[in-house]
């Protein structure tokens, strides 16, 4: 038997648990949290348009195919720009000549009504509104081109017709071409037919040579207003697939080791080691199932959360690797590169920071509990198994046996086995238990470990 001969007992590992609990608080929030803060949080986009204008270009949008969202809220965008664009002509117009202009004044009516009218096509297909608007356009402008006639410059509108690729999408690049080629054809059909001074106001040169200006600097803004928009989505995209692949990354990294989650990120598609020599915990929560019955799902789950997680933050602080919770015990290793002597070390102080953490605990309803530790080291299998929830276990007579030191061992005590006492004696105090009768095994003989030395 070995005890440290000032103190003895339990309370040898007094300081030892008092520096853990501290290593816990400095890290437990930040590093423990990292999983749950990114998949609860937003995307940053970077740029993020006001709230009113982000709903106003959703208007109408019904369908939850983010592709399909991403088209007509461009066509959205569209739209109310046209309405825009069509309104400052008709407030121009109005202003210049009222009569004369009457026949273009109901052409823009009609355009910022229709346009406007657009959003709530969406309901009745994917595409409905974004050829609704097409048609207008095309109809309409190549009218009020023919209205005005070449010399106003409204030709130039129709250079904008690249932006149906963004209403429609590259997977759906051939009813874009058809009516991107529309739109040629009536350039063409327009340049080559039109009336040159059109059909009202033929002989005012200076309201052409105005109106030409004014379509010429609506084109470059309506140009910027799109690419604008383009880029903006395009970022957006690109973040929330960052977010997507900053999740998937972390829980990878959550639910296996690092060094097993960079060999699955690589590409490794079947991970199975073997390890010599690996040491292995199992802690059990005492009289937790009789403690828990009376209580609400939230009390319980509370606790168990509060506990797992400074479980967790304590295996961080060791270089333990937590392998899994099975109900309401808990199993961590070491030594899963080789490091015998030195995983059984870390592996040991994590056992005494937990039976300290356990002991700060508030109780469970009225009761508080103990912890039963096991620990035995040992030749395993490792690997990853599952498909659909992929997993990281150990298997193997070591794996058994340490199992078997927690549920023979003694309620706040960490029993140990004697392969695991002949590779820490010199760095731990024991206190020897005994021969034991396991199950499934002969009489072992087995060890108490109760502080560093």
């Amino acid at each position: 038997m070995r005890i440290p001969p000032e103190r003895g007992g339990r309370e040898a590992s007094w300081s030892y648990g008092t520096k853990a609990v501290g290593a816990l608080q400095v890290i437990g929030d930040s590093s423990m949290n990292r999983l749950s803060d990114l998949v609860r949080s937003q995307p940053k986009h970077g740029f993020e348009f006001p709230a009113w204008l982000d709903r106003l270009v959703s208007v109408g949008i019904i369908s939850s195919d983010p592709q399909v969202v991403r088209r007509q809220r461009f066509t959205n965008v569209v739209a109310y720009a046209i309405a825009v664009n069509a309104t400052q002509h008709l407030v121009t117009n109005i202003v210049y000549a009222f009569q004369a202009l009457a026949i273009v004044h109901v052409y823009n009516v009609i355009v910022i009504v229709t346009a406007l009218m657009v959003p709530r096509l969406h309901r009745f297909g994917d595409n409905t509104a974004a050829i609704t608007l097409l048609s207008l356009m095309l109809l309409g402008h190549l009218f009020i081109v023919w209205i005005l006639g070449l010399d106003s410059g409204l030709q130039i509108y129709f250079t904008l017709a690249a932006v149906i690729l963004f209403m429609f999408g590259i997977e759906q690049w051939r009813l874009f071409l058809v009516w991107f080629s529309l739109a040629c054809v009536e350039l063409i059909f327009a340049l080559q037919f039109a009336p040159k001074q059109g059909l009202v106001l033929i002989t005012d040169t200076s309201f052409h040579r105005a109106l030409s200006g004014q379509a010429m600097i609506n084109a470059i803004a309506l140009n910027a207003i799109i690419i604008f928009y383009a880029l903006a989505a395009l970022r957006r995209a690109e973040s929330e697939r960052e977010q997507e692949h900053m999740r998937s990354e972390a829980l990878i990294e959550a639910i296996m080791p690092p060094s097993i989650a960079a060999r699955l990120k690589s590409g490794e598609e079947k991970i199975a080691d073997g390890i010599e020599n690996l040491s292995i915990l199992f802690a059990d929560l005492v009289d937790f199932t009789s403690a828990a019955q009376d209580l609400s799902p939230g009390e319980v789950v509370d606790y168990l959360d509060s506990l797992v997680c400074a479980f967790d933050a304590l295996c961080e602080t060791h270089g333990a690797e937590k392998i899994k919770t099975i109900g309401d015990s808990y199993m961590a290793v070491t030594g899963l590169h080789g490091e015998d002597i030195s995983g059984a070390i870390r592996i040991a102080r994590l056992a005494l920071a937990m039976l300290d953490i356990i002991d700060e605990r508030p109780p469970l309803g009225n009761r508080r509990l103990k912890l039963r530790i096991g620990i035995h080291c040992g030749a395993v299998v490792a690997g990853v198994i599952g498909e659909t929830r992929i997993a990281y276990d150990v298997w193997g007579e070591a794996v058994n046996m340490a199992s078997r030191m927690e549920s023979h061992g003694v309620p706040g005590r960490i029993q140990v086995s004697e392969a695991f006492y002949s590779l820490t004696g010199s760095s731990f105090f024991f206190e020897e238990r005994g021969p034991i009768n396991v199950k499934g095994l002969s009489a072992s003989r087995t060890f108490f470990l109760v502080a560093p030395r």
